[in-house]
């Protein structure tokens, strides 16, 4: 196969075409979509863009091979690999490859990343990533002169720009959905992105900068804990107006606060950020629970999920630590962390202590694995991580499961705090993004804010407090970093940073 040697600029044109066809389905639907296709216009944008992303990808190519040889093709192979992991997930899921998504993929853990397994994905990865890289590897390439690779390259940049100068009419529609054309083109999405990603990592401050310090605490014994949910959309909560009864215990729980609130991200890493942030500041400021443990505070941090800031306390405990300690059925979901709660607590010689749970009940795509057997009351429930392939009821029931799931664990919760007579305890509950069932063939989350759809960051904020002397303020609506100065209130604190207007309390 493919004994003879093939001109360079015929195996780049090739491989450019096939990439081109293989890999940008979506980003043809979306242009398809966002143009006039009938008119004279749309028909030379839509192939102007078809030759240019042609020839820029040959360009490449030819760059890659002519001056990394086997390198290059190794290069090339692995774009094909990883082109068609990409390409899974944006035809599956809907998602889109920005920044903030190579983020959300270099923080991912195997728990996470293994959920997505299945047989579609297998086959993406086989006919559209591997076969492609292995007749690359299969084709013997012909060398070219130097002046010749100069004289192709520059004449091919040249009629790259005259075409670019012909769409000058089209500057104005291209820059409008640079952020979509940008993250649906292959193998460049990822490319760019994760230079991108790394290079705004590069940017923050190598070490955390220190908030000044609490001025004052008083002696009242004080317990809060804050519950960072995972995936929750208020839009499934019946405390919200939903139609089927996904909270029946925490509506019947008095002293309780609801709030509409919207998450400042539609991703984990950056919404549980918010969340622990005194404000919206773009730099690494002191998280809240850092904040605590330096000033004294005893912080406790409890996890089945991953994705926070840096944490330096003492007591982190996650997953696998409390299902050690733990014994029970209950034990491998999220209700472990409720384990031993209040002997934290009781132990604890400090009048004032912070605990964070970061949960992961409504997580996707395997919904139906996130609660217990007990708690199957909406049926029947999708048990297909293509979320595509599942019927809208199944969907939306086995997500509103893990709804019903959490309503128990936070009202367990809150029982296990009236425990504790001797303290003033509180719960917050605010999830870090919300999480798309399908709408506009959206699923999970992660899309760009500047587009997302309102699914994605509707969210919960949820307040209960032992203390019936508190008065709540009428907010409309609350953002995530409504949180630290509340929990500032709750433990009856003073710091510097603190800021009236941004607490759910009343002074």
């Amino acid at each position: 196969m493919f004994k003879k040697e093939v001109k360079l600029s015929y195996i780049v044109l090739v491989f450019s075409f096939i990439n081109l066809v293989l890999y940008h389905y979506a980003f043809y639907k979306f242009v398809l979509n966002n143009i006039e296709i009938q008119s004279f216009n749309g028909i030379a944008l839509l192939a102007s863009i078809t030759v240019l992303a042609l020839l820029l990808n040959a360009v490449v190519f030819y760059l890659l091979l002519y001056g990394l040889r086997m390198a290059g093709k190794v290069l090339m192979a692995l774009f094909f690999i990883i082109n068609a992991i990409a390409v899974y997930f944006v035809n599956t899921y809907g998602v889109i490859i920005d920044k903030s998504m190579i983020g959300n993929v270099l923080n991912t853990n195997y728990d996470e990343a293994s959920s997505f397994f299945s047989i579609t994905f297998v086959v993406y990865l086989f006919v559209i990533g591997i076969i492609p890289a292995i007749l690359l590897f299969k084709v013997k390439t012909a060398k070219v002169k130097f002046k010749k690779f100069i004289v192709q390259v520059s004449l091919t940049l040249v009629f790259l720009l005259l075409l670019i100068y012909a769409n000058a009419t089209n500057w104005l529609w291209i820059d409008k959905h640079s952020k979509q054309l940008g993250a649906l083109v292959m193998p460049w999405s990822y490319v760019v992105n994760t230079g991108r990603f790394y290079k705004s990592q590069n940017k923050k401050n190598k070490e955390e900068i220190l908030l000044p310090d609490l001025t004052g605490k008083d002696s009242t014994k004080s317990v809060v804990v804050l519950v960072i949910g995972e995936s929750a959309r208020s839009a499934n909560f019946s405390l919200y107006g939903y139609g089927k009864n996904t909270n029946p215990l925490l509506s019947a729980t008095k002293n309780l606060h609801v709030y509409n609130a919207e998450s400042s991200a539609t991703y984990t890493t950056a919404g549980i950020k918010a969340i622990l942030d005194h404000k919206e500041t773009g730099k690494y400021y002191e998280i809240l629970p850092n904040y605590l443990y330096r000033n004294g505070i005893e912080v406790f941090w409890r996890t089945t999920n991953w994705g926070e800031p840096t944490v330096h306390i003492e007591n982190y405990q996650t997953k696998e630590y409390l299902e050690n300690l733990c014994q029970g059925v209950q034990c491998d979901y999220d209700e472990v962390l409720l384990y031993g709660l209040n002997d934290l607590v009781l132990e604890s010689t400090n009048n004032k202590v912070l605990i964070i749970l970061h949960t992961s009940t409504s997580h996707g795509p395997t919904y139906y694995k996130k609660y217990p057997e007990e708690f199957n009351q909406f049926t029947p429930v999708c048990r297909n991580v293509e979320l595509s392939k599942c019927t809208n009821e199944e969907l939306i029931n086995a997500y509103d499961n893990t709804i019903l799931y959490t309503d128990y664990i936070l009202a367990n919760l809150i029982e296990e705090l009236k425990e504790l007579k001797q303290y003033n305890t509180s719960m917050i509950f605010v999830s870090d993004h919300g999480e798309s069932l399908g709408e506009n063939n959206l699923y999970m989350h992660g899309i760009p804010m500047s587009i997302a759809p309102a699914e994605q960051y509707e969210i919960p904020f949820i307040v209960w407090t032992s203390n019936d002397s508190l008065q709540f303020k009428n907010e409309e609506l609350l953002s995530q970093y409504n949180v630290f100065h509340t929990v500032l209130d709750f433990l009856a604190v003073e710091s510097p940073v603190y800021d009236e207007n941004m607490s759910i309390l009343k002074k």
